[in-house]
């Protein structure tokens, strides 16, 4: 009975806790973490977290290994079962690696106090995993040290990870705290620890790396006493406390045999006080396998957002999975006070919202963020104004924003496109002051934008990646421009339309691609639309087969550029036929996932197939999505096609599976495409809003007729606010290609 009632209590915690309502979900949810893989995405180039978290926490403890490369930018990767230690802060399917913050080793007898080498087994901390006895699910994480003998366990809330070391063999047993090894790029600019008591430690990390000025602080408590704690700075050891750029402790413990050692690390972006204030909130206690339990209430209440029907439990496998992806970021940037770390490099006391970082905009503004606006509806007032409270503090919205820093990474104003989209929906109480972000951080002088300001597009002999950087701006201009007219500001409607058109001053009609421009008006030679460089040509990620389509905010502009649909469907119907091949010594491996030179593998592919269906050929977008769902996705490791990009990945096959997918990222309409699911009830932000696909299955691919709320409805997609109000849609699914618009 004490159990049941502290998950209970914990559950609460974590859902009502502050600023976080509980999810609109059923009373008794299914199990579906029975049908989440974690290990989706953790081979080939996906680059997921693979470890224990809470839906969009702070803290995600997992291992690391030894490498320090592009396929290991979230710590794991399948092919590889080295561990310097449990880290509590991973990214997941990230191009780029940081964090790793607070890492934690347990260990027996004397060690290098080093990352170390897979060549020399002495070099360092670390161990092999016993990968037959490693269990991951959500909210949960265990597997066995080989060097040490030592059996692992981890959960979590959402700011506190909670460590179960069991020492098979125990003599000389410790606790390492390692404060100096980060994730790839990053690097530790200093580090404290010191001793509270016979069984808390205390300490910060600060970091430079992806994010250039990053703070974690951390409170440690034991379940059982420290006999010793040793600290070791700059190669100076002392007892108890100690500061310096290279950290680390370690804490000797006196353990029997198989009896396991408890370990709670609470983790804050503000201050030790914070965390300890973090650690009493959330886990006060010591129930480790009720710790658990309540971490998979909390996933089941999450992933109940959407309870689908299939036939096909691969399918059903892949898209719980997908769905628990689209959750691990953003991160809540806060403590339970509402404490944060602002992006003016400030500490700041709550101020009545819920803080956010891991924001990458430029993956996420496409998909995630559409889906989190239906599911996620308790979150977006807060989710809207973390971007434009840090507009407030930096003077313009995200571009990627991590640990409080921004890192620009990436081209466009993709912020800015996610806060329009948030604003039509309605997300925004201030919208003068969003309006305000909006406009402000699209006039800004910097990233090309002076330049695309003195020629109307950004010339390729100003600026590399001219083309791609001019199609982002023009995307977040059209959405600004969309901001605008709702708000009824007709003049800047009409100014940032303009701007949205940039991008036809790369369209060539001979030969009908998007190609660089020379500030002359010249078009870039030598050209091949196959070729690649990466990061140092016309585009980013991609080349001009892919960029051709990057006009998802204006159909009907493209449409112009190639003189009708008919010409514009013959063009793409070439991308899909086109031999898959990348030219160049330099290619990008962004470019992933290729049927013909379409490239699922990253986002600036992801709305093309919907085109069809705005082109009048929703049979051809009916074939193109079925085949995605069947090359690009599965329920193996390597069953991502691309980095998984913070949820970017996952949430396109969420929303497609759905049968639509918003194609302006702005304007709230869902195109249709073809549906992968038989049924699926959405808990959306007035009710719930059901899905029903009859006849659905792999012959049955073509949507025949729609029927919402039971009357025949005949357009291309689906309103926003049709779907948040609650209520029915229904596919009549044939084999026969059909058009009901």
């Amino acid at each position: 009975m004490k159990k049941q009632l502290f998950i209970t209590t914990f559950c609460t915690l974590l859902l009502a806790g502050y600023g976080c309502s509980s999810p609109q979900v059923e009373s008794q949810p299914k199990d579906l973490t029975q049908y989440v893989d974690p290990y989706i995405g953790s081979g080939g180039h996906g680059h997921v977290f693979v470890g224990a978290n809470v839906p969009y926490g702070l803290v995600q403890l997992g291992p690391s290994s030894i490498p320090q490369s592009w396929d290991w930018t979230s710590g794991y990767h399948i092919s590889d079962s080295t561990v310097i230690g449990f880290p509590h802060m991973h990214l997941s399917g990230t191009g780029i690696g940081d964090l790793h913050d607070i890492n934690v080793m347990p260990v027996t007898g004397e060690v290098k106090y080093a990352r170390g080498k897979e060549s020399d087994p002495e070099s360092g901390l670390w161990s092999y995993s016993a990968r037959s006895k490693e269990v991951v699910k959500p909210g949960y994480y265990a597997t066995h040290l080989l060097r040490y003998n030592v059996d692992v366990e981890l959960t979590a809330t959402k700011r506190v990870g909670f460590h179960k070391y069991t020492f098979n063999n125990p003599a000389d047993a410790a606790i390492v705290f390692d404060l100096q090894n980060g994730g790839c790029w990053d690097g530790a600019t200093e580090a404290y620890i010191k001793r509270v008591d016979e069984k808390t430690i205390e300490g910060y990390r600060y970091s430079t790396g992806w994010a250039n000025d990053q703070r974690v602080f951390f409170v440690a408590e034991f379940s059982q006493p420290i006999t010793s704690l040793e600290v070791i700075a700059d190669q100076n050891t002392a007892t108890d406390t100690n500061k310096g750029k290279i950290v680390y402790a370690r804490a000797n413990v006196d353990v029997q045999k198989e009896k396991p050692v408890y370990v709670k690390v609470a983790l804050s972006p503000t201050s030790i006080e914070n965390a300890k204030l973090n650690m009493k909130a959330e886990l006060p206690g010591w129930d480790f396998e009720a710790t658990i339990e309540a971490a998979d209430q909390v996933w089941e209440k999450s992933l109940a957002k959407i309870d689908m029907e299939t036939s096909d439990e691969k399918s059903k496998k892949i898209f719980y999975t997908a769905l628990y992806h689209t959750m691990i970021a953003p991160s809540e940037f806060c403590d339970v006070n509402g404490d944060y770390y602002g992006a003016d490099h400030q500490m700041h006391k709550g101020e009545g919202f819920v803080n956010y970082t891991t924001m990458s905009c430029w993956d996420t503004y496409r998909s995630a963020h559409p889906l989190m606006s239906l599911i996620h509806p308790e979150m977006m007032k807060d989710m809207m104004w973390a971007f434009v409270n840090i507009y407030k503090q930096q003077g313009k919205l995200p571009v990627w924003h991590l640990m409080g820093c921004e890192t620009d990474c990436m081209v466009g104003n993709p912020g800015v496109i996610i806060v329009a989209d948030g604003l039509n929906k309605g997300y925004i109480e201030d919208k003068e002051t969003a309006f305000e972000a909006l406009k402000n951080s699209v006039m800004l002088d910097e990233r090309g934008q002076d330049i695309r300001k003195q020629y109307g597009f950004i010339p390729y002999d100003k600026m590399k990646e001219s083309v791609a950087n001019d199609m982002e701006y023009a995307i977040a201009d059209g959405s600004v421009a969309l901001a605008a007219k709702k708000l009824g500001k007709t003049e800047d409607y009409e100014y940032f339309f303009k701007r949205s058109r940039s991008y036809m001053n790369f369209f060539d009609k001979e030969l009908g691609f998007m190609r660089g421009r020379g500030t002359k008006g010249e078009f870039h030679e030598p050209f091949n639309p196959f070729a690649s460089t990466h990061r140092d040509d016309d585009y980013c990620e991609g080349n001009a087969w892919q960029y051709t389509f990057l006009t998802p905010h204006d159909f009907e502009g493209l449409v112009e550029c190639f003189g009708g649909k008919e010409a514009l469907v013959k063009k793409m119907d070439e991308l899909f036929v086109a031999e898959a091949k990348l030219d160049g010594a330099h290619t990008s491996p962004d470019i992933s996932g290729l049927i013909g030179q379409y490239a699922h593998g990253n986002e600036p592919s992801h709305h093309i197939i919907y085109f069809y269906t705005l082109a009048g050929e929703p049979a051809k977008a009916a074939d193109r999505v079925r085949d995605v769902y069947r090359l690009m996705y599965s329920d193996q490791p390597d069953g991502l096609s691309g980095n998984e990009d913070v949820g970017a990945m996952s949430s396109w096959y969420v929303l497609s599976s759905l049968g639509f997918y918003q194609v302006n990222p702005a304007d709230g309409r869902y195109v249709f495409g073809s549906p992968n699911v038989d049924k699926a009830v959405l808990n959306v932000r007035d009710g719930q809003f059901t899905i029903i696909a009859h006849n659905n299955s792999p012959e049955n691919k073509y949507i025949q007729s729609i029927k919402l709320n039971g009357q025949p409805y005949n357009k291309a997609w689906i309103e926003f606010e049709d779907i948040a109000k609650g209520g029915t849609l229904e596919y009549e699914m044939g084999a026969t290609p059909a058009c009901w618009y």
